[in-house]
């Protein structure tokens, strides 16, 4: 490890304790962390902590690991099925793709876990973390990779991305959900989740039980309903997790401990939302980290051309339905043709608002296009935000967003919306036990998905959804107290610098169509850079933001997957730590797409 001895006497006393941000942003505390509800669990014998003993084949099958009773599913059975689910909604596993093949690993590794709840000095409620310990964790050669969940996601959701890297090579590995995750609760039934995952009453729903009146109805999730607006905070949970990791092997390996942030090498990872959590984290003081590899990071910086993931979202979310009718040769998914013929109504309602010029259609879609190309839109991110308009993910994160930054209580969305089981008209209803029983594996942690949608009640024809997503812009760009209770929980995500000396590595697909590189990384990176931090920062030409949806098979053509150049940023920051080998530079990577026929190799990746 490379520390400065002058600074181990403060690490040791401050190794449970939170740290305080350089900037102020996030919420500075002396308070002891705070673990509760532990549990822990051995994972061998046709059992591991990479696949739950699935291996690749079995995370390759297309139907989720079933339940013997789907309304009482065992621990043992919600573990697997959200370990095939949190795989499957992260990685390209698709034959051909590569993954197994010329990179990544699913490889058995057998171990323990260890489960807890942990609560921010300040918060209304926890978030969860987790340590996997492999059996062949070599104390003599200690190193924790850390990470956060990718979007919303529960405490399984960056297992493809720093489990896959760290527990073959025998790092044990910390995750935290963020204050996020798949704890949904069923307003209806009074029933959330414990620290398990088990589905029980609102007095023993230790992971998430709202504060809500009794007369609202539907279901509520953390990320959108804590009132902790949890963003704001990513940076500590990712903290509070690397000294849960140590607490716990002090407690797992009692003949090696102590472990602290001194004799123990700390990496941390993230994708997405995950990459974000991981940048806040590197601004936190303390020599506490010794390098971060941050993969799509969605992150507000000081830097030029940034833009806050509210903004750009709800922007997107009203014009880019109608500019991708400017655009020919657009990536297919499944919903295309039910897409399609909504480009038009939104042209039309768009310029009836005033929002865009033009008499016809085409002439409307272009000038939406050039709306957005004005804002700092690249023409392959709004290609690649195809895939967003169509699953319909620009409203979803933006009814999210929304109520979490205003710190919203559960039927308390100023645009109306909620969240609920629904019957095929999408108007309301009870949620089944047998969906309660699935939520905590199979939820990304925003609606709409695993059998909970969005209620809006502002639905309306020509363009059902526009009214309300013109109110939640509104929110960005209008006026009024909500407006201001909105955009004072953006401001508070706003991420500072990295510690000085500290080696970070961000890696972005120039593709991306749902956190631009030009809003994120690359104001990050050059801010960074220019007050003189180890930033390096590498763009993946041909990479978009979702691994998952290259088994589409438009879009396993189009596009190369960006977690092999996040395994490759890890193995260099850790060469790097041994003192094998510089940090890399920055670099614009050629990938190539496997194209039509063939599989991926190595060479079109061009690793530098």
């Amino acid at each position: 490890m490379s520390r400065n001895p002058a600074n181990t006497i403060l690490l040791a006393a401050a190794s449970v304790l939170l740290a305080a941000c350089a900037t102020g942003q996030q919420r500075a505390s002396s308070e002891p962390a705070m673990f509760t509800d532990r549990h822990a669990s051995t994972h061998r014998d046709g059992d591991d902590l990479l696949s739950a003993g699935l291996g690749l084949d079995g995370l390759r099958a297309m139907a989720a690991p079933a339940f013997a009773d789907p309304e009482r599913p065992t621990a043992v059975e919600r573990r697997r099925r959200a370990i095939w689910s949190n795989w499957r909604g992260i990685a390209d596993l698709v034959p051909g793709g590569g993954y197994g093949e010329i990179y990544g690993s699913v490889a058995a590794v057998p171990g323990r876990e260890f489960h807890a709840l942990a609560m921010l000095p300040g918060a209304r409620h926890p978030h969860r973390v987790l340590l996997q310990l492999p059996d062949d964790f070599d104390a003599g050669r200690r190193c924790v990779l850390v990470s956060a969940s990718s979007g919303s996601r529960g405490i399984y959701g960056a297992i493809a991305v720093a489990g896959a890297w760290g527990l073959p090579k025998g790092c044990a590995v910390a995750y935290t959900d963020k204050g996020a995750g798949s704890d949904y609760f069923d307003l209806d039934a009074g029933l959330g989740n414990d620290a398990s995952g088990a589905v029980v009453p609102r007095e023993q729903a230790a992971a998430f039980a709202p504060d809500a009146p009794a007369s609202v109805s539907g279901i509520a999730f953390k990320h959108a309903h804590s009132r902790d607006n949890p963003e704001a905070d990513w940076g500590r949970h990712v903290r509070q997790a690397a000294e849960f990791a140590l607490r716990t092997l002090d407690e797992a390996l009692p003949q090696a401990a102590p472990f602290t942030f001194d004799n123990t090498r700390i990496i941390a990872v993230g994708i997405s939302n995950g990459g974000g959590a991981v940048l806040r984290a590197a601004e936190l003081d303390g020599d506490w980290l010794d390098a971060v590899v941050a993969g799509a990071p969605s992150v507000l910086s000081g830097g030029d051309g940034a833009r806050a993931l509210y903004d750009y979202t709800t922007e997107a979310a009203l014009l880019m339905p109608c500019a991708l009718a400017h655009l020919d040769d657009l990536p297919q998914s499944p919903f295309t043709a039910v897409h399609q013929p909504q480009r038009a109504p939104r042209c039309a309602a768009l310029k009836q608002a005033g929002l865009i010029d033009g008499d016809d259609t085409a002439a409307q879609a272009r000038s939406a296009w050039q709306r957005l190309r004005d804002g700092g839109w690249s023409e392959a991110a709004i290609r690649a935000g195809t895939l967003s308009v169509e699953f319909d993910l620009w409203r979803a994160v933006a009814v999210t967003y929304a109520s979490a930054y205003g710190r919203y209580r559960v039927g308390e969305h100023l645009c109306g919306f909620g969240f609920s089981a629904q019957n095929a008209d999408f108007t309301p209803r009870a949620a089944t036990a047998a969906e309660r029983g699935a939520w905590w594996s199979d939820a990304s942690g925003i609606p709409p998905g695993a059998g909970v949608g969005i209620i809006d009640l502002q639905m309306a024809p020509p363009d059902s959804t526009l009214p309300g997503l013109q109110c939640l812009r509104a929110l960005w760009d209008g006026k009024g107290a909500d407006a201001d209770r909105v955009r004072e929980g953006v401001a508070a995500v706003r991420a500072g610098l990295p510690r000085a000396g500290l080696p970070v590595l961000v890696v972005h697909g120039r593709d991306d169509g749902l956190i631009p590189l030009a809003f994120t990384s690359a104001p990050y990176a050059a801010a960074a850079q220019s007050a003189g931090r180890d930033v390096r920062f590498w763009q993946v030409r041909n990479a978009q933001h979702f691994d998952a949806f290259l088994g589409l098979p438009d879009y396993g053509v189009r596009y190369v997957p960006l977690l092999p150049y996040v395994y490759a940023a890890l193995d260099r920051v850790a060469a790097h730590l041994d003192g094998e080998g510089v940090l890399p530079a920055d670099a614009v990577i050629e990938g190539r797409p496997r194209g039509a026929s063939g599989a991926l190799t190595s060479e079109a990746l061009a690793i530098p």
